[in-house]
């Protein structure tokens, strides 16, 4: 399905992107990632590189909440290569705390990433997406002309105590991706959704020290997956062409109690929650104030 055409891939420099170019990699596709950091991307480059050395690979250097950027980034890209299949759109930041001690820019700074950021990157590659869309009686059973793949998160289909912040974005991603569905499958994109747990990776790691107890017992309640789980399991989705891809049993079993029995389900957490609550650790904000 995925041999020979070209994908690109935002947050490409690690965690759950470095991973999927790396099984699209050895199906044949090529991959183009892009990232903010140069010496991370440089680093991911020479990884794929040493694994696969036939690959098909490169990089380029763009922040995803610039707009200018992606444009520039997405045209220079479809340029070189001659076409864009598919943009998988994984970059993203977290922030966790108590919403008392969290800051407007805590949240702008997570909104501006994990939302405007795979806004911006859609928009700029759209026209390219949709130029191998109108080219679909071309391809053959169950592969589509051009895909756009968002990687939201399990928190987007659920609030979670502590991350306010990144719920609101992945919440914001879910209805920016599920509208797309609808308005880009006429032009032959097939639109997916995947929406991980926690799992093993550089922006889980960072919270690790800091984490509240609360978000931690959430968190939790659905056991940690590893990399390589996360990136198989959202492989098989995307060959089956699942609309919404939740990765690993716990994960899709605890989200089909959520959808099944929401009442229930909060019930419960809340009971769990209670348990370990310390709450707020010091002064509120004034209003207007920020850090």
């Amino acid at each position: 399905m995925f041999e020979h055409r070209h994908f690109v891939i935002t947050g490409g420099s690690s965690g759950l992107g470095l991973a999927l170019a790396q099984r699209l990699i050895r199906e044949g596709a090529r991959v183009t990632l892009v990232a903010r950091n140069e010496q991370r991307l440089l680093a991911a480059l020479e990884t794929l590189r040493g694994e696969s050395p036939a690959a098909v690979v490169d990089c380029r250097v763009a922040d995803v909440t610039d707009e200018t950027a992606m444009q520039e980034a997405m045209a220079a890209i479809a340029a070189e290569s001659g076409a864009i299949d598919g943009l998988i759109n994984c970059a993203g930041v977290m922030r966790e705390g108590y919403f008392e001690t969290l800051t407007q820019r805590d949240f702008r700074e997570v909104m501006e990433v994990n939302y405007f950021g795979p806004l911006n990157a859609t928009r700029a590659a759209l026209p390219f997406l949709a130029a191998q869309g109108g080219r679909q009686h071309g391809h053959k059973g169950n592969a589509p002309a051009a895909w756009l793949i968002n990687i939201a998160s399990v928190a987007g289909l659920t609030g979670v105590f502590g991350y306010t912040p990144y719920c609101a974005s992945k919440h914001a991603l879910v209805g920016l991706t599920e509208s797309l569905y609808y308005e880009l499958a006429p032009q032959g994109i097939r639109v997916q959704l995947v929406c991980p747990g926690e799992f093993d990776s550089p922006m889980v790691d960072t919270l690790e020290q800091g984490r509240t107890p609360e978000n931690r017992a959430q968190t939790l309640s659905i056991p940690k997956a590893s990399l390589d789980a996360i990136a198989d399991d959202t492989l098989t989705g995307l060959h089956k062409g699942d609309y919404l891809i939740v990765p690993t049993r716990q994960a899709r079993l605890a989200t089909l109690g959520m959808r099944l029995v929401p009442g229930l389900s909060r019930k419960l957490m809340t009971r769990t929650l209670a348990r370990v609550y310390r709450g707020p650790t010091r002064e509120p904000l004034e209003p207007g104030e920020q850090t």
